[in-house]
């Protein structure tokens, strides 16, 4: 890619997944990038340096670099990479050095957004300091590059809010505008409201657990009022808002992928951190922990490939270095217009590979793989859960009277996970009864724009959905890396 050769690129978000991806493929396949500037949240420059080998360098992500630099990896990082320690969430993103912010003011030329808490029952002040505020601050901050050709804001298709169906457009969020459209959003009261309501428990000298919890079901409250099903996409949405709206004359691109998975090509197929959106249910199913599941069967999953989006993020900004704009471009990155999966086909490659090969426990004992009971609708899931429920306590009280033994801590603790399982059934209801497809016209505009730039990039820069077989993928690829690499 001899159009990031001799560029200065600020990213930040470097230690998430999506961010881990970016650096390896930049360093992979431009090894004369001129320097990549890479914030980390760290005390100083020590915990930074740290970090950045613990969690990025010494993961296997970085195996094809390893190979291909061997002893001089650590030489080659050194010379194009510089941390900087630094809060996303702090006003000039934390950073005091005067004589770096003066040197990255006149140099940094791309900005890449990717920091994000993608928690969907976050705290309402964590989501909002790092979704919210994050994304002014790295504007503010892109304000003052003298040298700025574009800046890259990693958002979310989910910033739509709930939806009964149709075409969602790659059409910018508006400040006086929510997703319930009978009551605007002021994100000037948002932070009112977390100040207040954080200034309140504090006086009361309310523990942190209990602050957690309120916080949490603040912003679950607050989403819900204007039309979102999270924490998280809410304060997304803010976060899009807040750069599309106060952007000035700064290039702008906004990057809405939809649910990101493990890799499908690079570096190299079904890298994955973490349990993602869809692997707890993976990873539950597999153990027998998942028997039964509410969801529309026909309904689509919007799936993509988390390589998939690292290259559409830097042919979006190929493609502006070429015909550059001062209109804010949005991408749907997905794959529901294209080549949709639905919810009963992603069941089927689960009970096929792990009929296939079923998961082991430590003991040695098999997990043999039966078809998941599915609810059509969450009224008759919520009646089949309490019903299971109900039965477990009678049994408990049955037991408790036949032995004169006391099972408080057993009701407390069964009382604590259905609440737990049925609060997160709530959080991700709107993904599993989902009806509406992601408009992609920019993004295959995107891509024909890359063959037509390079015809090289059309094995470097894979980008197309129709080209994924989601059978091969979830059975060759997704969930032998999940497996590989987090479940182990």
């Amino acid at each position: 890619m001899e159009f990031l050769e001799n560029k200065t690129i600020f990213v930040i978000g470097a230690l998430g997944f999506l961010g881990k991806i970016m650096v390896e493929k930049i360093l992979r396949v431009q090894p004369n990038v001129k320097k990549l500037y890479l914030l980390l949240r760290s005390v100083d420059e020590i915990t930074a340096t740290k970090r950045f080998y613990d969690e990025v360098v010494e993961k296997d992500l970085f195996r094809l670099l390893k190979e291909k630099w061997s002893g001089n990896l650590d030489t080659f990082i050194s010379e194009r990479i510089s941390l900087v320690h630094g809060d996303v969430a702090c006003p000039n993103m934390g950073l005091k050095d005067s004589n770096l912010l003066k040197e990255m003011k006149n140099q940094v030329e791309i900005i890449i957004n990717l920091a994000a808490t993608t928690n969907f029952d976050e705290r309402y002040d964590v989501a909002f300091g790092t979704n919210t505020l994050g994304a002014k601050h790295v504007l503010s901050f892109a304000k003052k590059c003298s040298n700025l050709k574009v800046l890259i804001h990693i958002s979310t298709a989910y910033v739509s809010g709930e939806r009964k169906g149709g075409l969602i457009l790659e059409t910018p969020c508006k400040l006086d505008e929510s997703s319930n459209k009978a009551i605007k959003l002021d994100i000037e009261i948002e932070q009112k409201v977390i100040e207040e309501t954080l200034n309140e428990f504090r006086n009361k000298k309310s523990t942190e657990e209990t602050i957690t919890l309120a916080m949490k079901d603040l912003g679950l409250k607050r989403a819900m009022i204007y039309g979102c099903p999270n924490t998280y996409t809410f304060t997304k949405a803010m976060g899009e808002m807040m750069v599309s709206d106060e952007k000035d004359g700064i290039p702008l691109i906004i990057i809405r992928p939809t649910i990101v998975t493990s890799t499908y090509k690079e570096p190299f197929p079904g890298w994955i951190e973490g349990l993602r959106t869809i692997d707890s249910f993976i990873a539950g199913y597999a153990k027998g922990k998942v028997t039964c599941f509410p969801c529309d069967d026909k309904s689509i999953l919007d799936l993509i490939p988390a390589d998939m989006v690292i290259n559409a993020i830097i042919m979006a900004i190929v493609t502006h270095m070429f015909q550059p704009s001062n209109q804010t471009l949005i991408y749907h990155v997905g794959s529901s217009t294209r080549n949709s999966i639905r919810h009963m086909d992603f069941h089927n490659y689960l009970l096929r590979y792990f009929t296939k090969k079923p998961w082991i426990n430590k003991d040695g004992s098999i997990i043999q793989s039966k078809k998941i009971t599915l609810f059509n609708d969450m009224e008759s899931f919520h009646r089949y859960m309490t019903l299971r429920y109900l039965i477990f306590l009678k049994g408990l009280e049955f037991v408790n009277k036949a032995l004169c033994y006391s099972f408080q801590d057993t009701y407390i603790d069964l009382q604590r996970k259905f609440n737990w399982v049925m609060r997160q059934i709530e959080l991700y209801r709107p993904y599993l009864f989902f009806k509406s497809k992601f408009d992609d016209t920019n993004f295959e505009k995107l891509r024909i724009a890359t063959q037509e730039c390079d015809r090289n990039a059309i094995n470097t820069l894979f980008m197309d959905p129709k080209d994924i077989s989601w059978e091969d993928y979830f059975v060759n690829i997704h969930i032998p890396g999940l497996i590989k690499h987090v479940l182990k």
